[in-house]
């Protein structure tokens, strides 16, 4: 156990026998006070301080091995560096450690030391002999190793970044999802809104572009227009008489036009009498005569304008005159002599004031029909148009300086902005004045006047039935102007529809009735023997304006 061995390496280090290891290899320690040389190693090593340690050789150190220096007896069991045999590739004849492969997930792990005083005893492996060990010696068992992960200080760092990145992501894709399904929402909210709309629209043949006017070549729907409708009434101060017109604005197709209403238009009133327009405006006021118009010609009239002639003249005066294209010459009603120069002159483009306008809208030439009057007065009044401002507010203040509304039911501010739109449409050329058709009795034929009724209008023209009561006018021939009222109360209560076709200046002797269809001589018949008449003074002819059968009062007629 003492023989010494001579490394022969440089000569001077000398090793001693001290037993053998486990496996069988001799055990060596270096002789004290000699320098120690590894012979494992290319370097000399360097002394050190003596580290006491225990018996053994541990293959899975990763550091070089350290020679013991000194063996002290007292402390521990010898211990010497020695050329063992590595289980894991390590020869002794070489005595290199096989390099160790750096682990980045797992590290083999060794037990620990057992406690001081119960040292850890273990069986010896085939083969290997026993001798040689002591109580300080260190075995190693194979489930003491054991494959663990290898603790990370930043792993819960790189845990929670993962996490708050996949949660961000998730809210992320879930916001897109949200959003993506409330733009589906509002995308079928909004069709469903359109086709309804414009299902509404065409139902009421108010979708632009589906009009038959664009289409077919006729004109939209009447039904499904929107009118604006005033009646205006030109008083003539100096001469007498009366001339309407009816102020439409289409809000639905932007167009503006004035219907000119003749004087011979039947009306009926509440208490089934029937009269004409120009009576109407005289003896029932503008209420009246809104309310029969509305009957006759289907419309819905707002508000009733009275136009005095002098207020029309300081209307023209206000726009800062007109421009007409005249179809006549008109004298000076203030002229001494007829052979001056006439006030206006027949031509395009001529420039009228106030005095002139109203001149001009009230001429009639003799022997001319009413209708050539009103024709006139329709020029004026779009003349004024033209002139008048779109503004509402300026116009409203052209009506409040004009100072002359007498229907109740109108304002200044609603006439200032009905005519301000009127107006808009003028200046633009969307604009017409048109002559409503009546028959000599004063009814409307539907095939004539639904270009003007029915269009312009929206209405419907109303004919009397066959069962209305039968119209009776009477011309009052007798010289007493009594004799009128004296046949009005009877035929109303014969249930007659009275009509006041005015009086004869030469009195006549004898009374007439007249039919002018055979299918209505029974009914004349009827209504001399109501006033009184004899049957022979029933014969066919002529009626007056509206009626269905005429009668002319003479002094035969008693009253009874």
């Amino acid at each position: 156990m003492n023989d010494r061995y001579d490394a022969g390496y440089g000569g001077d280090q000398q090793y001693e026998l001290v037993g053998y290891d486990e496996f069988g290899q001799p055990v060596y320690r270096q002789v004290p006070q000699q320098q120690a040389y590894d012979p494992y190693w290319t370097q000399p090593q360097q002394p050190q301080q003596q580290q006491p340690q225990g018996y053994g050789y541990d293959p899975y150190a990763t550091g070089q091995q350290q020679p013991v220096s000194s063996y002290d007896t007292s402390q521990q069991a010898p211990a010497a560096p020695y050329a063992p045999y590595d289980p894991y590739g390590q020869t002794a004849s070489t005595g290199h450690q096989a390099p160790v492969t750096e682990q980045t997930a797992y590290i083999p792990q060794q037990a620990g030391p057992a406690e001081t005083g119960a040292p850890e005893e273990s069986e010896p492996r085939t083969g290997a002999p026993a001798q040689g060990r002591d109580s300080g010696e260190r075995e190693y068992r194979t489930e003491q190793f054991a494959f663990v992960e290898e603790p990370d200080g930043d792993s819960k760092d790189v845990i929670d970044w993962l996490n708050f990145t996949e949660n961000r992501t998730e809210r992320r894709e879930e916001a897109k999802r949200r959003a993506k399904s409330r733009l589906i929402a509002l995308t079928v909210v909004f069709a469903l809104v359109v086709a309804g709309g414009v299902g509404y629209l065409w139902f009421a043949d108010l979708l632009p572009g589906s009009s038959s006017d664009e289409q077919t070549g006729t004109t939209t729907s009447a039904a499904a227009q929107k009118r604006d409708v005033i009646a205006v009434h030109l008083h003539d101060t100096k001469k007498g008489g009366t001339a309407t017109a009816l102020l439409v604005n289409n809000t639905t197709t932007k167009q503006g036009a004035t219907v000119l209403i003749p004087n011979s238009l039947a009306l009926s009133g509440d208490d089934g009498t029937t009269t004409t327009l120009a009576k109407s405006v005289e003896d029932d006021g503008s209420a009246g005569t809104r309310d029969g118009l509305d009957i006759v010609l289907g419309t819905d009239i707002e508000g009733t304008w009275r136009l005095d002639t002098p207020y029309l003249n300081n209307l023209v005066e206000l726009v800062g005159n007109i421009d007409v294209d005249t179809n006549t010459d008109v004298p000076d009603p203030e002229a001494e002599k007829k052979t001056e120069a006439p006030l206006v002159n027949k031509g395009k483009g001529q420039t009228l004031s106030g005095k002139m306008a109203v001149a001009y809208a009230t001429y009639r030439a003799s022997g001319e029909s009413q209708d050539a009057q009103l024709e006139r007065f329709g020029q004026v009044m779009q003349g004024v148009l033209r002139k008048l401002s779109a503004d509402a507010q300026a116009a409203t203040t052209t009506v409040q300086t004009l100072a002359q509304i007498l229907d109740p039911s109108l304002t200044d501010k609603d006439l200032g902005t009905f005519l301000a739109k009127l107006a808009d449409h003028a200046k633009g050329g969307d604009y017409k004045t048109e002559l409503l058709p009546v028959q000599q009795d004063g009814t409307l034929s539907a095939e004539d006047s639904d270009s003007v009724v029915k269009d312009l209008l929206g209405g419907t023209a109303k004919s009397p039935d066959a069962g209305d009561a039968v119209r009776v006018g009477i011309r009052n021939a007798t010289g007493d102007k009594d004799a009128t009222e004296q046949a009005r109360v009877v035929l109303l209560n014969g249930g007659y529809t009275f009509l006041d076709a005015g009086t004869v200046d030469t009195a006549q002797a004898t009374s007439q009735v007249t039919y002018s269809d055979a299918a209505r001589k029974q009914d004349a018949i009827e209504v001399a023997k109501t006033l009184g008449l004899p049957a022979g003074a029933v014969k066919k002819g002529k009626t007056t304006s509206n009626a269905d059968v005429s009668v002319v009062l003479g002094q035969n007629y008693t009253g009874k």
